[in-house]
């Protein structure tokens, strides 16, 4: 990872100069703390210290698994939870940035796993915030335990089942302050996998903040892919749709899907509106992968 972008920023800051707001954000001194913080991590509950990535978005998860957090004067709103024993860290991060987590509205999720959901139930106690989700997403997040069609059902363990008090629109954004979160049907990792699109500084002239859920084609181990045609057309669907969302940053579930540390640290752009097709690309390439070997060993 190179430090020399961070090294600019901050000789910019000591002659005074202004660049243009977006350089400013994410805070150099703060992004090395993060990374430092970090440093040979990615556990799902290594602790990681907040950090502002947008105007109103801010990472409060662990090294392993992102959280985003978007604020407003009128409430704010949380993406992915994590695992339960992560809730903590997640409530005391929240704090640290100065908001008060029961000021937290709404509680959304990328997709009903337990590495991401599994701290859902504990986080809307501790915020009382309502749970929206995606009609596909909700069915799993009420259920609790996988769904039998998803690829790694009887290998991966449930969630507490939760309410869920408002079912999205595919396409219609969230409203909360100025901020439009809107939720896109991309199932593949899962049935109800979701991707948002957030836009934080009102609605003209933002850029877009994409928080695109995983695309991995992984499963129990006595899966095959290519015996459930229905679902590997539904991945490549909703993984392709990825790909034409609004992009300028673009931040995954998992930090090292999208790279994001060595993004951080400079090694390349943050903001790059490449990325998610990138991202999409790269799946669907790994997908096929994973068919081609699935037909080499019948």
């Amino acid at each position: 990872m190179s430090a020399k972008p961070l090294i600019a920023l901050a000789a910019l800051a000591l002659l005074g100069a202004r660049p243009p707001h977006h350089e400013l954000i994410p805070n150099p001194d703060k992004v090395a703390a993060f990374l430092k913080a970090c440093d040979q991590k990615d556990g799902w509950r290594d602790p990681a210290p907040p950090l502002q990535i947008d105007r109103n978005v801010y990472l409060v998860g662990t090294c392993g698994i992102n959280v985003l957090l978007i604020s407003s004067p009128q409430g704010h709103v949380l993406i992915d939870s994590a695992e339960e024993e992560a809730v903590p860290q997640i409530i005391a991060n929240v704090r640290a940035l100065g908001f008060n987590p029961r000021d937290i509205k709404w509680l959304l999720t990328s997709h009903s796993h337990f590495d991401h959901a599994g701290g859902l139930a504990a986080m809307q106690a501790s915020t009382n915030a309502k749970i929206a989700a995606l009609p596909a997403q909700a069915r799993e997040l009420r259920q609790g335990a996988p769904m039998e069609d998803d690829p790694q059902f009887g290998a991966i363990k449930g969630i507490h089942a939760v309410q869920v008090d408002r079912e999205l629109q595919d396409g219609v954004p969230l409203l909360i302050g100025p901020n439009r979160i809107t939720p896109f049907a991309t199932p593949g990792h899962t049935a109800g996998s979701t991707s948002y699109v957030i836009r934080g500084c009102g609605l003209r002239n933002c850029q877009a903040l994409t928080y695109a859920d995983s695309t991995s084609a992984i499963s129990a181990g006595a899966y095959r892919f290519a015996d459930h045609p229905a679902w590997v057309a539904q991945f490549r669907k909703g993984v392709a749709r990825i790909a034409t969302l609004p992009c300028t940053v673009l931040i995954t579930p998992h930090p090292s899907s999208s790279e994001l540390f060595e993004r951080l640290a400079g090694d390349a752009p943050l903001a790059d509106k490449a990325q998610c097709k990138r991202y999409s690309e790269l799946a669907l390439a790994r997908l096929d992968e994973r068919l081609a070997k699935e037909a080499a060993a019948k």
